[in-house]
């Protein structure tokens, strides 16, 4: 009995030495994954594809895979390409909504220190935050106005102002958005005199912020495309060759498919080194 009784104190001791190591590292997949959800959701509002679910577009990238795939193997039969294009057509979908995304966020970037101008001029001409909010709708910036037309129906059925805003910071899905939208959330809530004073720093801030971006995505986009040039020539030289039997038995021989291999894998990394030294660093969502 007192032997039985030891066992269990030692396993339950175990247990709890493992405990710390054991569930914190679920918790934190289960983060990741809810992260990761959260990020896909956000590019998709910022493309407009709000009312797209990630099951679907799950699907449209396994289908172009699948016929990607196919097409290459049917066409040229190196099963390494084929598996080459079946990820690039798998990847498309979500290349196409990340440069959609992107390039709304820098639409949006150039228009947000109007935006808080007009915030301005509507809270100075004695209007409520909500009608200022609203008004947007259709005195703000034309890439904008979809998503403050939306608040403005929301906030006239619900008259909550709070909600309508979180749902705005959602269709809107940018950091700067969220630092206006709580500015103002803030101001209703507790009050204060110097809302305008902080609109119109912030909207200097916002200026500034933009004609650097502008000017450094100028001088790297040339750089940027002569790297893809490089990154696209030899493949494109590859397809010339595959026009000939003798070079596709070579390619499918045990040697040619090392060297595919290994060309796919020099690529990529050179690709993402490219575009990780390239990289501007975006801000991240603070307040959603």
């Amino acid at each position: 009995m007192t032997a039985l009784a030891l066992g269990a104190l030692l396993g339950l001791g175990l247990l709890l030495v493992a405990s710390p190591f054991l569930w914190p590292a679920g918790a934190r997949t289960a983060s990741r994954k809810s992260g990761l959800a959260d990020r896909v959701t956000a590019e998709l509002s910022l493309a407009g594809l709000e009312r797209v679910p990630i099951p679907a577009v799950v699907a449209v990238c396994l289908f172009l895979g699948v016929v990607a795939a196919a097409l290459v193997q049917a066409i040229l039969g190196l099963p390494v390409l084929a598996l080459v294009a079946g990820l690039l057509g798998a990847a498309l979908p979500a290349i196409v909504i990340h440069r959609r995304a992107a390039h709304r966020r820098a639409e949006h970037r150039a228009v947000w220190p109007d935006v808080v101008d007009h915030l301005v001029s509507s809270v100075r001409s004695g209007m409520s935050l909500p009608d200022a909010v609203g008004s947007l709708a259709e005195l703000g910036p034309a890439p904008t106005r979809r998503a403050f037309a939306a608040f403005e129906h929301e906030y006239r059925a619900s008259g909550n102002f709070a909600v309508c805003l979180e749902r705005l910071k959602g269709r809107l899905a940018d950091p700067v958005a969220d630092r206006i939208l709580e500015t103002l959330r803030m101001a209703r809530e507790v009050g204060g005199t110097d809302l305008t004073a902080v609109l119109r720093g912030l909207a200097g801030y916002l200026r500034e912020d933009a004609a650097l971006r502008a000017e450094v995505v100028a001088r790297q986009s040339w750089i940027r495309n002569a790297a893809r040039l490089g990154v696209a020539a030899p493949w494109l030289l590859l397809l010339l060759l595959a026009s000939r039997p003798e070079a596709i038995a070579s390619y499918n021989s045990p040697a040619g498919t090392g060297l595919l291999i290994a060309g796919v894998v020099i690529t990529f990394v050179a690709y993402r080194s490219m575009v990780a030294l390239g990289r501007i660093p975006e801000e991240r969502r603070w307040f959603r």
